[in-house]
């Protein structure tokens, strides 16, 4: 008996540690999952080209005249004369081709790009990028694209109907670009690194420092970070850590994040997402529809025989007012739960949340930011 009791405290007091620990692991995120590395960031590419081969769903050189002033120029660079002829196949589409050049990329590597039509083609399934240069934003060709098309929808046509799923005139080419000029970067020479955060939080800002100093002060004897605002962590380079390793072991230091308590509507849609902070002062909230239905069915009156009469129409309308809802409930959200389950107890549409937050919101008992899409 006595054994039996003990087994029943034990796991009492292990239910009671996973209650208490389990919050915190649920806010909890390594470092590399909420801010990034100011001299890691992306830098985007650009460039014109062509897509050849397509199905007679390309650029038509009326509309698009630069399409054939690009395709003779082409021709011309490759040593073809196009003096005397003039094409009308649909088979070519000038696009405008992009990507995003990733940090500390080396030559030689390859990169995904996307083409987007410029002209009237209709569809670009099945064609081929011809050798294309994309260029940064200081004007230097930094790779070259070409490959095949990869197009998610597509287009069915007949004589009198056509059925379009997803966009035609944009798609992929994945690994297309080799990268030919390295970018600029002295991250071994850096005196520091700047963690940027992804959604800037004062308190989270601090707590990063925090648990970069602790880990410092262990491995290194002495702080190394500050918080200079809500997005940047600034962190001193120690002389004897190599910066490699440093952002390494950093990047996975895991830290308990914060965030402010909103409410994101889209009324476009009707999606509604709030977050797990937010609360609700006691409010009464009564929600109620009136439908009005006006019906005309208007009646034809005959004259009657040999009366020399005219056929004459009776205006009829009937009129129909029907209210819904009407019910008052309190609402009292101290936390996520107990707020969803009081707004889904007054049994509307999300479009009727949407008025209620709203509401809400403007009696003041919302203690959110409200951001509308």
């Amino acid at each position: 008996m006595k054994f039996f009791f003990r087994i029943l405290s034990f796991i009492a007091v292990l239910a009671m540690s996973l209650t208490d620990v389990a919050p915190a692991w649920a806010l909890t995120s390594r470092i590399k999952d909420i801010a990034s590395l100011q001299a890691g960031r992306d830098n985007q590419l650009i460039g014109y080209g062509l897509i050849v081969g397509l199905q007679g769903t390309g650029d038509g050189f009326r509309a698009s005249p630069f399409t054939e002033q690009s395709m003779r120029a082409m021709l011309q660079n490759l040593g073809i004369s196009t003096q005397g002829g003039q094409s009308n196949a649909k088979n070519t589409a000038a696009v405008m081709v992009t990507a995003n050049l990733p940090p500390f990329a080396s030559p030689g590597s390859r990169i995904d790009v996307t083409v987007s039509s410029l002209g009237d083609a209709t569809s670009l399934r099945g064609g081929t990028l011809v050798m294309t240069s994309l260029s940064g934003a200081d004007g230097q060709i930094y790779a070259v694209a070409q490959g095949a098309v990869i197009v998610s929808g597509f287009q069915a046509q007949g004589v009198a109907a056509t059925v379009t799923e997803g966009v035609t005139t944009a798609g992929r080419v994945p690994g297309g670009a080799i990268i030919e000029r390295e970018l600029p970067s002295r991250f071994k020479d850096s005196i520091n690194l700047v963690l940027q955060l992804r959604n800037p939080d004062f308190s989270t800002a601090i707590r990063i420092a925090d648990i970069v100093n602790g880990y410092a002060k262990a491995r290194f004897g002495g702080p190394v970070a500050e918080a200079k605002d809500s997005q940047e962590v600034v962190i001193a380079k120690p002389r004897e850590a190599d910066l490699t390793r440093l952002m390494a072991d950093i990047e996975n230091l895991v830290v308990e994040t914060d965030t402010p308590a909103k409410v994101v509507i889209n009324e476009r849609t009707g999606t509604i997402v709030i977050g797990s902070d937010v609360r609700v002062s006691p409010v009464a909230v009564s929600y109620g529809t009136l439908t009005v239905q006006v019906t005309e069915t208007p009646q034809i009156i005959q004259p009657e025989p040999f009366s020399r009469g005219e056929t004459a129409v009776q205006p009829q309308t009937d009129i129909q007012a029907q209210k819904t809802g009407g019910r008052v409930a309190i609402i009292d959200g101290p936390d996520l739960r107990t707020l969803v389950a009081g707004l889904n107890n007054i049994g509307v549409k999300p479009d009727g949340i949407i008025a209620i937050l709203q509401g809400i919101k403007s009696a003041g008992a919302l203690q959110a930011e409200l951001v509308l899409q």
